[in-house]
């Protein structure tokens, strides 16, 4: 079979016998985020999920808020926080089954530990310690990605090899609006959509790529209307709507599953903390913008809405806190540890059989720490 003898084919034809490949109605996004809580729709949502998404909210909050005193500690090298962005995280761990892969930036720790990564694990990287900080095959969560977009073309690679084995796997891909600009961004949704991929991809929009806003990165009428010119749906959420974000997720892994494509959903969001400890957001935002976006917290969204359904509780609310706190605590106490680093686990990792060069060099540093322990042990 020949490329134009596939389903689907394109052959060109001189207008006005010309016809699009596909209709682009059923692709664009609604006009307006798509919300459920504070809804007549909220009312169907699970008891047990709205549950879920309220505790691991909570933590979600106090893990930023420790991480980021970590940093300041001097514990973390550099800790990009996701307060304020806390819907998108946690519905991207909890909408996965456990043969799925994610595949995270450098702000997804949480999402991360949401699907059950050990929170020092995911700390690892930047603690500056080792090279990941946890087996990525044995998690199905793929190293975190500091360059922008990278991880994207990754993403769909992987979901590729799934479709074309037969194996029921999913990919879930995040990135920022700023990674929406690399060129990775643009080969990443072009190839999930000709190879019919089951990814799917999730643009945390939090209104900006480190300093510059969303207008000086794209004209578009929002980054899911891109999804359009590849071929393939496009979903917009309100991103602080934990249920609503659950939900359009959900649906998008169910049709990837199920052979449908790749869907790209654009989740509206925000910021609220810097970039990093090391930015100044001062510089480029008012505060008067970020008070704006603290009355549309996530956690306070769900909390009402659950109030209203007799859901949640003032005890609710401190369990769910106390919780919480004791998560914080275990994740101070272990991440004040010292780690027993091995000099010799720089070799780990690189290649599946290590190159001359990296045999050399492993030789050299062995023969150099066993003169070391050799000098100590005559100093005793």
């Amino acid at each position: 079979m020949t490329v134009l003898e596939q389903p689907g084919a394109y052959r060109p034809t001189p207008p006005p016998g010309w016809q699009p490949r596909a209709d682009a109605a059923p692709l664009l996004p609604d006009p307006e985020p798509y919300r459920l809580l504070g809804t007549a729709a909220a009312a169907d949502i699970s008891p047990d999920l709205l549950t879920r998404l309220h505790r691991e909210l909570v933590r979600g909050r106090r893990y930023n808020t420790q991480a980021t005193a970590l940093t300041r500690q001097g514990r973390l090298a550099v800790y990009p926080s996701s307060t304020g962005q806390e819907a998108c995280q946690v519905a991207a761990g909890l909408v996965l089954e456990d043969r799925d892969w994610l595949f995270p930036s450098y702000r997804d720790t949480l999402a991360a530990v949401v699907r059950g990564l050990d929170p020092v694990d995911a700390l690892t990287l930047l603690r500056g310690d080792w090279h990941s900080g946890y087996d990525p095959h044995a998690h199905r969560v793929a190293p975190l990605c500091t360059p922008l977009a990278t991880q994207l073309p990754h993403a769909v690679g992987l979901a590729h090899a799934a479709r074309l084995k037969g194996d029921d796997v999913v990919a879930l891909a995040l990135v920022g609006d700023g990674g929406t600009s690399e060129g990775d961004f643009h080969e990443a949704l072009n190839f999930a959509a000709v190879w019919h991929a089951p990814v799917v991809f999730l643009v945390q929009n939090n209104g900006f790529a480190i300093s510059v806003p969303l207008a000086k990165q794209t004209a578009a009428p929002s980054l899911a209307h891109k999804a359009v010119g590849y071929g393939m749906p496009g979903r917009l959420v309100d991103g602080n709507d934990a249920a609503a974000v659950h939900e359009v997720l959900a649906e998008a892994v169910r049709r990837a599953r199920g052979g449908g494509g790749p869907t790209l959903v654009e989740a509206v969001t925000y910021r609220i903390e810097a970039h990093t400890n090391a930015d100044d957001a001062t510089r480029y935002r008012p505060d008067s913008e970020v008070e704006a976006w603290r009355a549309h917290d996530p956690i306070a969204l769900l909390e009402e809405a659950m109030r209203d359904r007799h859901l949640l509780d003032d005890e609710g609310v401190r369990a769910a806190r106390e919780s919480a706190e004791r998560f914080a605590a275990d994740l101070r106490t272990r991440m004040h540890q010292d780690p027993a680093l091995d000099p010799m686990a720089l070799f780990e990792h690189v290649y599946a059989d290590r190159t001359s060069q990296l045999r050399e060099q492993a030789a050299q540093l062995r023969a150099e720490l066993d003169a070391e322990a050799a000098d100590a042990g005559k100093g005793e």
